[in-house]
Formats: C-alpha cells, sequence, structure tokens
C-alpha cells in the first residue's frame, strides 16, 4: 500500500471506532446491570485507544485525523443503539452485538490489507479486541445476564 492508502484505511478504521464509541454512549447509558455497563466502558475505552493509535499512526505519516464526530453512518449506528437500548441491558446487549460483529468483521477484512509491519501489528490486536468484546457480549447473551 502506498502512503494514500495507508491514509485512507486508517482513517476509515478511525471512524469505525468513533462510531462504536457513540454506540456504546447510548448502550450504557440505559445499562441496568453494573457488571455489564463496567464491561461496556472498558470495551468504549479500548475503543477510544484504538482512535488515539491508530490517529498517532496518521500523523507520523503527515496525514490529518478525521474529527471524533460520528458520521451519517454514525448516526445511523447510534440511533439504532439508541432505540434498542430502551430496553434495557438485552436490548442494549442486542444493539452492541450487532455493532461489534460490524467492527470485527472490518479489523479481520482490514487485517490482510498489506499495512507497514508496525500498523499490521496495530491492526492485528485491535482486531483481537474487536472478538474479546463479540465473545463477551454473546456469552452474556446467551449466558443469561440479562
Amino acid at each position: 500500500m502506498d502512503r494514500e492508502e495507508i491514509l485512507d484505511q486508517l482513517e476509515k478504521l478511525i471512524k469505525l471506532d468513533v462510531d462504536a464509541t457513540h454506540a456504546y454512549d447510548q448502550a450504557i447509558k440505559n445499562m441496568d446491570q453494573s457488571i455489564v455497563r463496567d464491561k461496556l466502558l472498558s470495551f468504549q475505552g479500548d475503543h477510544r485507544r484504538h482512535i488515539d493509535v491508530l490517529s498517532e499512526k496518521m500523523r507520523e505519516l503527515q496525514g490529518t485525523p478525521p474529527d471524533l464526530t460520528a458520521d451519517f453512518k454514525g448516526f445511523f449506528i447510534k440511533g439504532f443503539t439508541a432505540l434498542r437500548s430502551m430496553m434495557g441491558t438485552k436490548g442494549a446487549l442486542q444493539a452492541m452485538e450487532t455493532n461489534e460483529r460490524l467492527t470485527t468483521s472490518t479489523y479481520e477484512k482490514s487485517s490482510g490489507l498489506g499495512w507497514p509491519a508496525d500498523i499490521a501489528a496495530i491492526v492485528r490486536s485491535n482486531w483481537a479486541d474487536e472478538q474479546r468484546h463479540l465473545s463477551f457480549i454473546r456469552e452474556a447473551l446467551s449466558g443469561g445476564h440479562v
């Protein structure tokens, strides 16, 4: 990948994580189980860390990271999560499962791109976080935490 392709792909990942942080805001607001809420807060922190690390890589390449506001897709995700979250913990987790499936699959696809080694390692690490998030949410939904 050339510099412009790298910057373009980094921007897409940052926007994905920005959208995820906004979705977590909605889910956490309506979470009535403190153990699950604390876990979601931790996952939201992972997304914020992804934004910080990927933004730093963009700056190293003389790129400008995107704003941390939700784009059209982000507004849709945030609204979907807000609506589902009104149904309490189960609805919030169902919405976040959908959101985390999107982030996990996007990071999985991105991990196959021809990144420089340092960025490839970051993308793989972020993908592992997404897999962990999705696994917990699915376990919480099927394991009776809701």
